[in-house]
């Protein structure tokens, strides 16, 4: 009998662990970070596809997107504070409920335009300073295996170029971008940004769905202040494998590196 009762209490306890683990790691989820696998090559160079970070959920406060399945019981926005221009984010797309992560361009009020493949914001360029190329291996990536954008069709060396150019939002922030090839939303009507709302791009131009095409056309659109989840600081890992036990695909150089 004493032997059951022995197994029982440690069945009872190991169960309590348990759901105490759940509830932490609930908490911390909700509160404070939020992992974040990239998907997706929209904001290269800045982030790779298979880079993985935590989103830093206390820099613009809770709303009801905070929770997991969007649950917290929040109207608006609590302990809210504005982002900066420049700011990477995930945020939640407003029709579709997906989370992406984009580079905040515009803010509410602002008049944003593309002329050219440049951006212009108050009718201020965003000045663009050539950077060199920018070089990966034409090979599949992610989970996704979805080939990468090329100039060129990459030769025998199987290596895929775009160019890459140093961009400065009104303000001072300076950050990479990416170009490979000429499209309709390299010019685009001028837009204003309503107010409680932001205006999100990709770092990757020429591959990235946001905030130039509006959500009835199937793009990202204005995103409201109560959808931004919070903001990416650091990538912690990355791999450019399908898994990230593939330990040989691990990128080091990019363990703990800032996101600018």
């Amino acid at each position: 009998m004493k032997t059951i009762e022995k197994k029982e209490d440690g069945i009872l306890e190991t169960v309590k662990t348990v759901f105490w683990a759940l509830i932490i790691a609930g908490i911390f989820r909700t509160l404070f970070f939020q992992p974040f696998w990239i998907p997706s090559g929209s904001m290269k160079d800045t982030l790779l596809i298979g880079d993985f970070l935590f989103v830093n959920k206390m820099a613009y406060g809770y709303s009801r997107y905070s929770c997991p399945f969007s649950a917290c019981p929040i109207t608006g926005r609590i302990l809210g504070s504005e982002p900066d221009r420049g700011d990477v984010i995930v945020f939640r797309h407003p029709t579709s409920g997906v989370d992406y992560i984009k580079r905040l361009i515009g803010l509410p009020g602002d008049k944003v335009q593309v002329i050219d493949s440049v951006v212009f914001i108050n009718d201020e360029e965003a000045v663009q300073v050539p950077d060199g190329l920018f070089v990966e291996n034409y090979a599949p990536q992610g989970s996704a295996g979805n080939l990468p954008a090329c100039i060129t069709r990459p030769g025998p060396d199987g290596e895929c170029v775009k160019d890459k150019f140093l961009e400065t939002l009104p303000g001072g922030v300076t950050h990479s971008i990416l170009n490979f090839t000429d499209q309709q939303l390299d010019n685009t009507q001028a837009s204003i940004v309503p107010e409680g709302h932001y205006f999100f791009m990709g770092d990757n131009r020429d591959n990235s769905s946001d905030s130039r095409v509006p959500q009835n056309a199937g793009g990202v659109g204005m995103v409201p202040f109560e959808n931004l989840v919070g903001r990416a600081d650091r990538i912690v890992f990355s791999s450019a494998g399908k898994s990230l036990f593939a330990f040989w695909t691990w990128r080091g150089d990019r363990f703990f590196k800032a996101v600018e």
